[in-house]
């Protein structure tokens, strides 16, 4: 299948989950992220914070325990650059917190610490779907894709995804930037 036609298909899977499912399998996620990985060794950690309509997966449950077990890790979250395709990065700080017009919180630019996108050590990603090679399938407006080009060479790159991956994307790219995990409920995936 094709990345438009995967978009539309998880997207209806994801708004057709009962909450207490979508519930369930945010938790089991954040168990299954905190078993595969550790971050003792790394200073900085970037990831997204939930669109709730898109029903996304609840990150703030994955900050919590971030923050429990590594207090000294910095963690790192995106601010859309309003008519762009752009994004700038701030230190986490929650009660710096603005929501955008979208519904997104994104911190607040003139009271967060920006973060230079080479400190960053690791970044998870938002994703509908990956596939065993480790490409993926976001929403089609290529924010991601930028944003991973401008990251040093060996960020190690985390899909967070409530699905299993797909065999195969017909029309993954060559210049894609691939995934070296993806962490679902139920398994994590390496990809080479």
């Amino acid at each position: 299948m094709n990345k438009q036609h995967l978009r539309q298909q998880y997207r209806a899977l994801r708004k057709s989950l009962p909450l207490p499912v979508f519930r369930q399998r945010c938790t089991q996620l954040v168990e299954q992220f905190l078993q595969a990985f550790d971050l003792q060794s790394y200073r900085y950690l970037h990831l997204f914070l939930p669109i709730e309509k898109q029903v996304e997966l609840d990150t703030f449950l994955l900050i919590a325990a971030i923050q429990r077990r590594y207090p000294d890790l910095v963690l790192v979250v995106p601010r859309v650059i309003a008519g762009t395709f752009e994004m700038e990065h701030f230190r986490y700080e929650p009660d710096k917190l603005l929501v955008n017009a979208w519904g997104i919180p994104e911190p607040n630019p003139d009271v967060s610490e920006a973060i230079a996108v080479g400190l960053l050590d690791v970044v998870l990603l938002p994703l509908l779907v990956c596939d065993e090679q480790g490409n993926r399938v976001g929403y089609g407006k290529g924010f991601y894709d930028r944003f991973l080009t401008q990251c040093k060479p060996d960020v190690l790159k985390i899909g967070l995804c409530l699905e299993p991956p797909v065999s195969h994307i017909d029309d993954a790219q060559p210049w894609d930037v691939r995934l070296d995990a993806c962490v679902t409920p139920n398994a994590t995936y390496y990809f080479g």
